[in-house]
Parts: structure tokens; sequence; C-alpha cells
């Protein structure tokens, strides 16, 4: 199994709740896990019709014929659960006796907050990171993700970025060798579109077809809702409605502006990431990596790509990412925005293989604004080498944080 960086987190914190709860995009190995991490707990899935059965027609009865130390896969789908935990786990605070798992997040952390407030500890999974997959030292916080490494992935510079970006990160593509875009294609069909239609009315299939379409072109982008209701016949609030559906389903992320105000007529409009290129490279209709190059969305393709592994990776350690962009309304931009307090850290992600001198300029404006006092900044790239490793602006390979 591929150590999962989730696992130190886990392992300092469920020392301290009796419920410990992993969340995340189904298929993204949290089963895996839970099942890894706590082999002495029984496992129970919830989608097994039986089990679900006995749960939803005796709660009380279901968890005390199995006891204590029990991993409840998928347990959104059995909401009167929540209510008998949180008497059970009352009368027994053992640490880690219950670790949830579920997929459909929106309906799990209703049914935390309601019931297991204060009483459980919750963990976010996505797929692999990059870093992950390449067995590379776990980040240990979110300050060790923005420190240059001696050479932190062996001939990295030999590594397809294309075919890293369409085979995207999945788990059990990896650990199964299989073909990325027929996997991708049943995910999209058996999960993403299975569970929006199981929360909202999707009267018209087609219709939500083409709006994760539509999204995937708008991947690295502001979020135009009007563009997005426009173009596929569908009301703003449905639109807003099914993308905050995605989002807590961990398909996609949306990445707020900064808010501090360094310049006036800042734009305050957010832009949308998919959260596996995989994913998204499967809904632009590439077939193949080779189609990757010179494609005209490749460099929102990177740069969605770049930030998605930044925010697992911090999910990964077990924070919040705590990531904006900076845009004002004549175009000058920061791709992403780290809050590393005291300090904010400027990125700025290019899908050039090549180094050049403008790479900086950006990032040079943006500090040399009043009333900013951050001092350094990255510059990301598709080259090999370290440039300006002790200047103001350093360029590092994309494989290289």
């Amino acid at each position: 199994m591929i150590r999962r960086t989730l696992e130190t987190a886990i392992e300092r914190y469920s020392t301290q709740y009796p419920v410990v709860a992993i969340v995340g995009p189904r298929q993204s190995g949290k089963t895996t896990l839970a099942r890894h991490m706590f082999p002495a707990h029984k496992y129970l899935s919830m989608e097994n019709l039986d089990i679900r059965h006995m749960a939803e027609d005796d709660p009380r009865g279901f968890l005390e014929d199995y006891g204590k130390n029990l991993i409840l896969d998928e347990i959104q789908r059995v909401p009167s659960l929540f209510s008998y935990l949180q008497e059970r786990v009352d009368l027994n605070e053992s640490p880690a006796c219950y670790v949830l798992t579920g997929s459909q997040q929106f309906l799990l952390m209703e049914r935390i907050t309601q019931s297991l407030a204060g009483r459980i500890i919750t963990f976010q999974l996505y797929p692999f990171s990059f870093n992950e997959l390449h067995g590379v030292q776990p980040d240990e916080d979110l300050d060790s993700l923005f420190k240059i490494k001696p050479g932190p992935i062996k001939s990295g510079e030999d590594i397809d970025i294309f075919k890293t970006i369409f085979t995207g990160m999945y788990p059990r593509i990896h650990d199964k060798k299989l073909e990325p875009r027929k996997w991708i294609e049943n995910y999209i069909l058996t999960y993403i579109e299975r569970d929006i239609r199981s929360l909202v009315n999707v009267d018209n299939l087609k219709l939500f077809e083409n709006f994760l379409q539509t999204c995937a072109a708008m991947s690295g982008q502001l979020i135009n809702y009007t563009s997005i209701s426009n173009s596929i016949g569908v009301s703003q609030p449905t639109i807003k409605k099914w993308m905050s559906l995605l989002e807590t389903s961990g398909i996609l992320f949306i990445l707020p502006p900064h808010h501090k105000n360094f310049r006036k007529r800042l734009v305050k409009t957010p832009k949308l990431y998919f959260a596996d290129t995989g994913v998204l490279s499967f809904l632009l209709s590439i077939r193949t990596p080779d189609e990757l190059k010179g494609h005209p969305l490749f460099g929102n393709i990177f740069e969605t790509f770049i930030i998605g592994e930044l925010y697992k990776r911090v999910y990964h350690v077990g924070e919040k990412p705590p990531f904006y962009f900076w845009r004002d309304k004549t175009g000058n931009e920061i791709d992403l925005l780290v809050d590393i307090e005291p300090e904010l850290l400027p990125v700025e992600i290019k899908s050039s293989k090549t180094y050049s001198r403008e790479f900086k300029s950006s990032i040079l404006s943006w500090l040399n604004l009043k009333g900013n006092t951050s001092k350094k900044g990255f510059v990301i790239y598709r080259g090999k080498d370290v440039v300006g490793r002790k200047s103001t602006v350093t360029a590092v390979p994309w494989w290289y944080l």
C-alpha cells in the first residue's frame, strides 16, 4: 500500500477523540486507509443492503450487537445512526472506537454538526498527491510544502507531465494499472452523476453532462454563473446548487480572491478548479496525453494540476488550505496566495519549459504594493532548473516542491 500523508495526522489525533471521520471524494482511498490504520476494528459497509437495512430498522440494537471498535463505511446512507452514536460515545469515550467514512460530505457533515460536535475529529482525504505516488518524504506541515527540497524526486525532469495530468491520481487507476480514460468515464457515470441525481432532481441528464463539460472548460478561470446558465439553458440558482454539490463531493474546489486591499478595485469573483486533472481531461474530450501538447487550455490545465496538488497536500497534513488568488481590475494577477502567517506567499504558475525573467514580474510588482509586508515568492514552471535560489523570487521545476 502506498503510504498516505494523512496517516500522521490521524495517528496523532485519533487518540484524543472517540469518533474519527475520513471524508472525501468517492474512490479516493478512504476505506483502504481506515482498514489499514484500524486493523482490529470490524468493518461494516452501509452500501451493503442487508447491513444498511439492519441499521435502519433498529439503530440502537445494531450498535449494541456489533459493539465498539467499528469502521462504518458510507455512514451518511443511514442518517439515523448518528444520534445513537452520540448516545454510545457519551457512555464510553474510548479513543477512536468508531471510524466513519463518507463521500457525500454535505450529508455527513450536516449530521456530524447536529449529533457529534465535540466528539469527533474529521479528516479530508483526496486521491493521491504526486508526491505520495512517487514516495517522497511526507509533508510535515504547511510551511514544509513551500521549502525547496534537495532533489525531492529522482529523475524528476524525465517524468512525463502530460501523461501525469492525463492519468490523474485516483488510487485504483494506479493500483490496478487501469486505462485511465475508460475508468474515469465509468467513475463519472457511476458516482458523480448518480450521487448528484440522488440529491437533486436532474430531469435531463444531458443538461448535467453539459454543465460538467462547461465547468471543465472554465477550470483555472473566474466563475461566470451567467455564462454557464446561458450556455446550457439552466437557471443560475440551479447552476449554483449543482456547483455546490460538486464542491462538497470533492470533485472541484473554489479558490476565493484575497480580500486584503493592497490596491482598490480588486476582483471579487472566485475561481474554479477541478481536484483531479484526469477527470478534467476526460470532460475536455482529451483522448491521449499527446493531445495535451499544444492544447489551447493547457496553461489552465497545468495551473489546475499544480494548485490541485498543493491543495491536496495541505489537506493531507490535516489542515485546511489557506489559499487565495489576487487580481485587480486592470488584469494584474497572482495565481496563488498562501496565507502563511504573518505573511502571504505569492506563487505564479507557468506552463512553459523555458525560463524567462518575465516570470517574476507579476510577483515583484505585487511585492511592491503599498502596505504589503511580504518579502518573497515562487514561480513554478515546467523547466528543470532552480533559478534564483537565494533571490526574492525563486523559480522552481513543478516536481521540486
